[in-house]
């Protein structure tokens, strides 16, 4: 397998992360974090946005930052957004450039949520603070401007799995329509025995050491593991929202991506899969300014605009 020449001058610095402490993890993640990226500087001036609270299911209340594209009068279509980060590490700024670019280039709101975090809160909390999040982003569609009928939720990596969960809550509880699932090289089964998941122990950013350790964080017990927790458990996709799915080459998490994408398929699902060579897990995140991240970022979101247009 051959890496894209920018992210393999880049992988020296993307080991994977030692998710064993988590607190650890966070420190790293926030000293590592780019404030300057290109995406706030080239989106300048073309999104607000603003912070928010709303409350959990339990009553906790958590964060939530709504961005606005300034150039797209009107009701426009919405982004729920989860981040990654393992389940165990992130918040609101983790993944701004991405909601950035959305927001931009999608002309779409984009509401992320800012959810609790394993292991101090195990699943179900933090997905439950992510369904509280669509349920918000519904229940008050017409204050942030949005139309309740192109809701889409989305995210990368654990939040990819974050995204998809939300997708079948919604279904099983008769909750918000959602019109499009995105799942960016998600997370989605705790059972771990895909060809490259058994294959990939020292890939960059992710492996599958890291991927053991993150499910012993989220699951307060194996037993745990149902397909809210494990989306790729489910046995029934059908009457699920269309779906773009990434999955990327030397991504541990590649096979469950595109087994989830297959499966979709024949539930009558509509589903754009796409398949990058050469890239790692969380490439676009941590390499924005590759011209493979780029390119696969400006799909996203046109893919986004394309389908949540009127």
């Amino acid at each position: 397998m051959t890496m894209d020449p920018e992210l393999d001058a880049a992988s020296v610095l993307m080991a994977p992360p030692d998710i064993s402490d988590p607190e650890a993890a966070r420190f790293v993640a926030v000293l590592t974090r780019d404030h300057r990226s290109s995406a706030i500087v080239e989106t300048e001036g073309r999104v607000t946005f603003a912070d928010s609270i709303i409350t959990a299911v339990d009553g906790t209340e958590i964060g939530v930052r709504i961005y606005t594209p300034n150039f797209s009068r009107g009701v426009k279509a919405g982004v729920v957004y989860f981040h990654g980060g393992a389940f165990v590490v992130g918040d609101l700024d983790y993944e701004h450039a991405r909601c950035l670019r959305y927001a931009a280039d999608a002309g779409c709101v984009v509401v992320s949520v800012d959810y609790r975090l394993a292991p101090e809160h195990k699943f179900p909390l933090g997905l439950e603070d992510c369904y509280s999040g669509l349920v918000w982003t519904y229940q008050n569609a017409r204050d942030i401007n949005v139309d309740p009928a192109r809701i889409a939720v989305a995210g990368a990596s654990a939040g990819g799995c974050l995204a998809a969960a939300v997708a079948l809550l919604a279904r099983d509880r008769g909750g918000p329509p959602i019109a499009l699932q995105i799942l960016l090289y998600p997370v989605l089964d705790d059972r771990m025995g895909t060809p490259s998941m058994l294959a990939f122990n020292d890939t960059p950013v992710w492996n599958n050491v890291s991927n053991a350790e993150m499910w012993k964080h989220y699951l307060a017990l194996p037993e745990d593991a149902s397909i809210y927790a494990a989306p790729g458990r489910a046995e029934d996709l059908s009457d699920l929202p269309s779906a773009y799915i990434l999955a990327v080459e030397l991504d541990p998490l590649r096979d469950e991506a595109l087994d989830y994408a297959t499966r979709l398929l024949a539930a009558g699902v509509k589903v754009e899969l796409h398949h990058v060579a050469g890239a790692y897990h969380g490439f676009d995140h941590d390499v924005p300014d590759a011209a493979i991240s780029r390119r696969w970022m400006n799909d996203q979101s046109s893919y986004v605009r394309r389908f949540l247009r009127h």
